[in-house]
């Protein structure tokens, strides 16, 4: 049904216009609706409005004007301006393509080509804006760069090429089905980029660090140095040290028994032994070492990494793209994962 307003006069419209520009308590009652139709199936075309009075002063131009235009008015004005051929939006904004095709051949403006297509969803990810900055206001995370985000600068942050992005993007293309992705398959591309040139290091969570006595290892610490990259010699050393300390990482221990013959990597062979598992995790905790130099590397099936005890350093470390049910934000009586 047509409201009252729809058809006043020229003269009535450029009266209220003019309110609206100066702010008056009835401009601020006022909008300014493109006469399209009252009853169309597709309700993006049912008079929209284009105009409303905000009050707030503008970011850039303070207080020098008062009526402001709408999202879908400026976006087909801007993208005809400003010379854009191929206007790609997201399959939610479909039932306004008509309604900028209108308002461009109403103008007489040219007509970029309107393609759609699903928006990106990623799995167990936060992907509204408003919630994202809930979080970010709230000091829930770090910042916007926080590297459980999904923003590109936490991507960036957290060792994301933007190589594997754009590939990333080109393999997907331009879908108009909605389905989540998974994010391995993005940090796959990024380890075929970084695999080839970057630099190893060795590292134990201290969640799952397993303690271990070398028996028979060095008297003294032992420094050395090894390769950065096995494959890639010009990347240079590092150095490391062979202690009677140790630490390995329980998942490993977890998957040999006692007295098992496994290879210390950048070492020796060494058996496994007196594994002693903790209460409360039942993982293990702590364990004896004895190296055996004349083992053949060859016959071993486990090829364990490890860290001298007293020369680690600690480093945090994001590990998982699932957040748990405790990192979560209230969010107006609703329940969030950060």
């Amino acid at each position: 049904e047509a409201t009252k307003c729809r058809d006043h006069s020229v003269e009535e419209n450029r009266r209220l216009w003019a309110e609206m520009q100066a702010g008056s308590e009835e401009g601020q009652k006022t909008c300014l609706r493109a006469k399209m139709s009252v009853d169309d199936n597709n309700k993006a075309l049912r008079d929209p409005v284009l105009f409303r009075v905000n009050m707030n002063p503008h970011a850039r131009q303070g207080r020098k004007y008062n009526a402001y235009p709408t999202y879908d008015f400026c976006c087909p004005l801007i993208d005809s301006v400003e010379g854009i051929t191929h206007a790609l939006r997201t399959n939610e904004y479909h039932d306004r393509n008509p309604q900028y095709e209108w308002i461009l051949d109403t103008l007489k403006m040219r007509k970029p080509l309107l393609e759609d297509f699903s928006r990106l969803n990623m799995e167990y990810t936060v992907m509204s804006k408003r919630k994202l900055t809930a979080l970010v206001e709230q000091g829930a995370v770090d910042g916007w760069d926080d590297p459980r985000f999904p923003t590109f600068r936490a991507l960036v942050r957290r060792g994301l090429k933007v190589e594997a992005l754009r590939e990333f993007v080109k393999v997907q293309g331009m879908s108009k089905t909605t389905n989540f992705m998974e994010w391995s398959k993005l940090w796959n591309y990024n380890i075929q980029i970084l695999n080839p040139t970057a630099p190893r290091y060795t590292a134990v969570s201290d969640e799952l660090k397993v303690a271990c006595t070398i028996v028979n290892g060095p008297v003294d610490e032992v420094a050395l140095t090894r390769p950065r990259h096995k494959q890639l010699l010009e990347l240079g050393e590092k150095p490391f040290f062979r202690t009677n300390n140790v630490l390995l990482d329980a998942e490993d221990i977890a998957l040999i028994k006692e007295g098992d013959e496994v290879t210390l990597m950048d070492w020796c062979n060494a058996f496994i032994k007196n594994i002693k598992f903790d209460e409360t995790t039942k993982l293990p905790c702590s364990a004896d070492i004895e190296l055996n130099p004349t083992g053949d590397v060859k016959k071993t099936k486990f090829k364990l990494t490890w860290v001298p005890h007293d020369e680690t350093k600690t480093c945090l470390l994001y590990t998982s793209d699932a957040a748990d049910e405790e990192d979560s934000v209230d969010l107006g009586g609703r329940r969030i994962l950060k």
